[in-house]
């Protein structure tokens, strides 16, 4: 599976991109939030991945931050729920914005997103609650995002590790900002054994 690119920024169409990686060049659909956030063409940019394979086409999906891509997981595990529909989703809402209307059971929020309608909103809040407002329930209550990318691989290194979001935060902040990935998650794994 592809889970990260980084690459030259060659194409931009909302809501496709084409990322050059050495001389390959990777399609990708990403939400208008992530769009939003790219830079010019010809700049390098990185981006998290998701790929789903089908049996006529292998597609990949673009995402700026972690929690974009937790929730854009989340949401295609639901029946009914496509990639193309939870990345409009993510394109009307915010992953905080998001995880508030399911921890709120605000469905009319969710309605406001073209191609969602009451019924598709329902089921949503129902399927979502305990999993989308429980992961990122610090993100909605004013959790900052880590200050670098190393600072955001080592969160997802600790994350995939089984550490919650919680004590990654905690382990981060005891982390010289200006630290390397290998060495960060070493410190934070020893900070988090104590």
């Amino acid at each position: 599976m592809i889970g990260k690119l980084s690459g030259t920024l060659l194409e931009k169409s909302p809501p496709q991109i084409v990322i050059d990686c050495h001389g390959v060049g990777y399609e990708l659909e990403v939400p208008m939030s992530t769009f939003y956030g790219l830079p010019a063409l010809g700049a390098p940019v990185a981006l998290l991945a998701h790929q789903v394979v089908r049996e006529d086409a292998h597609l990949l999906y673009g995402f700026a931050t972690a929690p974009e891509r937790l929730a854009f997981r989340q949401l295609i595990k639901i029946a009914g729920i496509g990639p193309r529909l939870a990345l409009s989703i993510l394109s009307g809402l915010s992953v905080a914005e998001l995880a508030q209307a399911v921890t709120a059971q605000d469905g009319a929020r969710l309605i406001k997103v073209p191609g969602v309608g009451k019924k598709t909103a329902d089921r949503l809040l129902l399927e979502l609650k305990g999993k989308l407002g429980a992961d990122l329930g610090p993100l909605s209550a004013g959790r900052t995002l880590p200050a670098s990318a190393a600072q955001a691989d080592i969160e997802q290194a600790l994350l995939a590790l089984g550490y919650n979001e919680r004590e990654a935060a905690a382990a981060l902040k005891a982390l010289p900002p200006e630290l390397g990935v290998s060495e960060g998650i070493k410190l934070a794994l020893k900070a988090l054994a104590r």
